[in-house]
């Protein structure tokens, strides 16, 4: 099945879709071995895996579609992408919708903040204006070579303009050609609660580790209106501790027995990574001359 069809039947389904964050190809593989129905490419996590500096808007566009086209030839569950801003104005958007497109993303996110942005639980953010981010919106309805794409749109004015803000851009989205409504940083549980009852379409919630909007279960935000809800930083996070760990306990005692037991072990790295199966292509094809 296409991948923007099998978005489409989750988000009628009567379960919340839970996508945690990938930051490169191999977490993307993990996250789907694990079960998820859906990843999430974040594009914090991008920023520190591809270049090791913050989500401030440093990446280019080349450079992100890249990371989106490698993750959805790596796995067969939908990917919804972060697109930032749409890397410019109108006419950028209706290019970075098309090129996602054509790189496999069935769902893509688009938020209102100027350029460069930065994410969404930093300070200092700062928006365009309602009308232009509805432009933004048509631009990429127009845009859509498949009906089916999933278009994410985001406000970060909670931090900028209030709540009542957010909910008044959330609905003008809608009405724009939105399919799911993100209303990032909430920082109380009135407000996701409100946002569930005001916004009458899809929302999209974000569980962030020692960000600003409280952390709930997948079953509470779904009982609240919500239909994704995605994990950013989850995979990011325990790995690099993992890592630090580890190389640390390897600098201090520079033995390699000492970090065995924290390890994946060489021969279910590669089954994991999918080595078997290539060995037996390469030997099918060898026979076949």
């Amino acid at each position: 099945m296409d991948q923007t069809k099998k978005l489409r039947e989750l988000l009628a389904g009567n379960e919340i879709i839970m996508a945690p964050g990938a930051y490169d190809v191999w977490s993307a593989k993990l996250i789907e071995q694990a079960g998820f129905p859906a990843v999430y490419m974040t594009g914090y996590g991008v920023s520190a895996s591809a270049l090791g500096m913050p989500d401030i808007g440093l990446m280019s566009f080349q450079e992100v579609l890249t990371v989106v086209r490698n993750m959805t030839a790596a796995v067969d569950v939908p990917l919804i992408a972060d697109a930032d801003n749409g890397y410019g104005n109108v006419l950028n958007v209706v290019r970075t919708v098309r090129e996602y497109e054509r790189a496999g993303a069935a769902g893509i996110q688009l938020e209102d903040q100027i350029s460069p942005k930065r994410c969404g639980h930093m300070e200092g953010k700062q928006l365009i204006s309602k009308e232009e981010m509805v432009a933004k919106i048509r631009a990429a309805v127009y845009a859509k070579e498949n009906p089916d794409t999933v278009l994410v749109a985001r406000t970060d004015a909670i931090a900028v303009n209030g709540f009542a803000d957010a909910i008044d851009r959330a609905v003008a989205y809608r009405q724009a050609g939105a399919d799911v409504l993100f209303i990032e940083a909430m920082q109380t549980r009135e407000q996701v609660e409100t946002a569930g009852r005001l916004v009458q379409a899809p929302l999209f919630a974000n569980m962030v580790e020692g960000g600003k909007t409280p952390l709930y279960k997948a079953h509470e935000l779904y009982e609240m209106g919500f239909r994704i809800v995605i994990y950013p930083v989850s995979a990011l996070y325990t790995a690099t501790k993992a890592v630090r760990e580890t190389l640390g306990l390897l600098r201090q005692s520079g033995d390699l027995a000492e970090i065995l037991p924290m390890a994946e072990s060489f021969q279910n790295f590669n089954e994991m990574i999918g080595l078997s199966g290539y060995r037996q292509l390469e030997s099918e094809l060898t026979e076949m001359q």
